[in-house]
């Protein structure tokens, strides 16, 4: 379980103290599929990053399996993050690199090369014919299914999700999606799918938080929308959406 208390996040940019989070209240189940959607500047990304410690709160507590990770060395929270995945929009790939080297690059670093697991991951994912084509050669859909692939290499146990299918058409994005399904279904992978479309959280997401200016609005158990009322806020429109 991952759970939130109480955790705020204040910062200074160009002179004006911004508060990102404030006060987030969550507790995020094993193996769950759980959405955070809000607005740019909701805080949705810094709250992705504080789970994998790219982010320290400014006050509260985090924990993953019931360790505080405010209590971990830097050595320690180095070591927790070999257990979570990271999926990025930009796909964030090596373009000198082909995709084996770039699925492999985690267990390069961790000095654990394997190019058996490196295989089976790509079998995992359908590129089994691309692993000596280098990312310029791949569509955007099969991209993100190399950055999938590099995040799913070490066996995480949570797979963070930023903006997945954002910058995927409609084909690549349903291909994306149900992939991230089928790891859940799988492999049991608790995920973290950060996201401004609904629709995504819609289909993938068994809950979602709703953030607006770093608060934690709602969390909602995802039911299948019954009519598309007309709304004047971006809150109401969620709340139809997924309530």
């Amino acid at each position: 379980m991952i759970t939130f208390e109480q955790v705020s996040k204040s910062y200074s940019h160009d002179g004006t103290f911004v508060t990102a989070l404030d006060h987030v209240d969550l507790k995020i189940q094993e193996h769950e599929i759980f959405g955070v959607i809000g607005e740019s500047g909701s805080g949705k990304s810094t709250l992705l990053r504080m789970i994998n410690t790219l982010e320290l709160p400014s006050q509260g507590q985090i924990k993953i399996a019931g360790t505080d990770l405010m209590q971990l060395s830097d050595a320690q929270r180095r070591q927790s993050r070999k257990n979570i995945g990271m999926i990025f929009q930009q796909f964030n790939l090596l373009y000198n690199q082909t995709v084996n080297e770039n699925i492999g690059l985690p267990l390069r670093l961790n000095k654990t090369y394997d190019q058996q697991k490196v295989r089976e991951v790509l079998e995992f994912v359908r590129l089994s014919d691309k692993g000596n084509h280098y990312p310029r050669q791949l569509s955007g859909g099969e991209k993100q299914r190399v950055g999938i692939a590099r995040a799913l290499i070490t066996k995480p146990e949570i797979l963070l999700c930023d903006e997945p299918t954002s910058a995927l058409d409609g084909q690549n994005a349903y291909d994306v999606l149900a992939l991230l399904r089928r790891i859940n279904e799988m492999f049991g992978t608790t995920m973290v799918i950060v996201s401004h479309e609904l629709n995504l959280i819609k289909q993938l997401c068994n809950r979602t938080a709703i953030l607006e200016h770093g608060k934690v609005i709602e969390t909602l158990a995802i039911q299948k929308a019954q009519q598309q009322p007309q709304f004047s806020s971006y809150y109401e429109r969620v709340r139809e959406s997924l309530g």
